[in-house]
């Protein structure tokens, strides 16, 4: 996890603190029902919640006994035990460390993928205000990146918005699929913890238990988590290249904003780089990178192995944490965004009408000319305005197999023929016009 592309919110759920804070409820919580089971006394689970609860435990404590032990949850313990005394002995009783670890590590992707979800409603609401104002732009639609035939921008705004409308329902599965709670002892038989245990402490810790967990809760949760996190930043990425794209100089239909003062190179006073887009697909490639480590994950051996777990320290913070960080950071580009309507105009004007090559095409075929013979007819004339040689329409009033009268051929050249179906797509993505 880097520092530079984190929301302090976001990592301060994978703190060391908030760390032994959800290890401490996860066995304190235990402890409580134990003693209702009447395993343990229940003073002493009384007494591990008032001596522990508003306790700070001591990272570098912990990793002094680590040094020692080579075990962190038992490094853990003996330090809760310094804290809490006598009582200290009833923690832990039938548990052992995964159902710890396991558990704490799906209430902290939990947490995190509320915090996702809520950016990915901050990029929703910025694309829906923005969709909305230019809903009757006209720009060009690129096929292969070269002019294909007018749309609007509002209509490129609200494919994005649907877009993240599944990010959102894909986040809000793998939130559902992850937060599961295992306190099931060595091999997940219950053979020294109640089942209830484990029920209660899903129960407390906004958890639902999982159904079979060997010692640990399986991988494939995992899995499918990370893959969701990798496909939405690929729609991070999508959105984050297509400004990119409409920022390059020949295009400049829409640009990042450039606050006073920005400066763009070190070398070139003039630059106006699309840095935070730019950053933006750096950051979708280091959320994807988690996707194949997590599938991995999924074939540990037997009841479990630990090969998970190197590779879950890492990928568990950094996939979340840049993913929180990305989603806001779009949003705010889209918030922010500069748009150009008449560099849009102009871009749509460049090739002399060539947009309106298909309707004119078609019209020919209803006026009785074969599709062949119609395709050849406006190909043939298009070309020439590739090669700039003149204007399409003058070009297809002097062809004679252009069999159209000319005010019917002027008519076809109509912009807002192409953005008659605009308020269709529109309510199909916000539910109204």
């Amino acid at each position: 996890m880097i520092t530079r592309y984190s929301r302090p919110v976001a990592a301060a759920i994978w703190s060391q603190e908030t760390k032994y804070k959800i290890w401490f409820e996860i066995e304190a919580h235990a402890a409580t029902k134990m003693a209702e089971l009447g395993v343990i006394p229940k003073e002493s689970a009384d007494a591990i919640w008032a001596k522990g609860k508003d306790a700070t435990f001591d990272a570098d404590r912990i990793d002094e006994i680590e040094r020692t032990t080579k075990h962190d949850v038992i490094a853990f313990l003996t330090h809760v035990a310094e804290i809490v005394g006598e009582e200290a002995r009833f923690l832990h009783q039938g548990m052992t460390s995964s159902d710890v670890l396991d558990t704490c590590f799906a209430v902290q992707l939990a947490r995190s993928s509320d915090l996702l979800i809520e950016g990915v409603d901050r990029v929703l609401a910025a694309l829906e205000t923005r969709a909305k104002e230019h809903k009757y732009t006209p720009t060009v639609g690129r096929s292969h990146g070269i002019h294909a035939e007018p749309v609007t921008f509002g209509l490129k705004l609200a494919g994005y918005h649907a877009e993240f409308q599944r990010a959102k329902r894909r986040l809000i599965t793998a939130r559902e699929e992850i937060a599961t709670c295992a306190i099931s002892g060595a091999v997940g038989t219950f053979a020294n913890v109640d089942p209830a245990v484990e029920q209660y402490v899903a129960d407390q810790m906004g958890l639902t238990v999982e159904p079979v967990s060997t010692q640990v809760i399986p991988r494939d949760r995992h899995a499918a988590f990370f893959a969701a996190l990798g496909v939405v930043a690929s729609s991070v990425e999508r959105l984050a290249v297509e400004i990119r794209h409409l920022q390059r100089t020949e295009v400049l239909e829409a640009e990042e904003f450039f606050d006073k003062g920005q400066k763009g190179s070190s070398a070139m006073p003039h630059k106006r780089n699309p840095i935070l887009t730019e950053n933006l697909t750096g950051l979708a490639r280091l959320v994807r990178s988690a996707v194949t480590p997590a599938m991995e994950n999924v074939a540990l051996w037997h009841e479990r192995d630990i090969s998970h777990s190197s590779v879950e320290r890492g990928i568990g913070p950094d996939a979340t944490i840049h993913l929180d960080f990305a989603l806001h950071r779009l949003a705010n580009v889209v918030e922010r965004l500069n748009v150009y309507p008449e560099n849009m105009q102009k871009n749509i004007d460049r090739l002399g009408g060539l947009v309106h090559s298909q309707r004119v095409m078609l019209a020919l075929t209803q006026a009785g000319v074969s599709r062949e013979d119609a395709y050849a007819a406006v190909q043939e004339n298009a070309m020439k305005v590739w090669r700039g040689e003149g204007a399409f329409l003058d070009f297809l009033k002097a062809d004679d197999r252009v069999t159209l009268p000319a005010d019917q051929l002027e008519a076809l050249f109509d912009l807002g023929y192409h953005t008659k179906n605009v308020d269709v797509v529109f309510k199909r993505v916000f539910g109204d016009a």
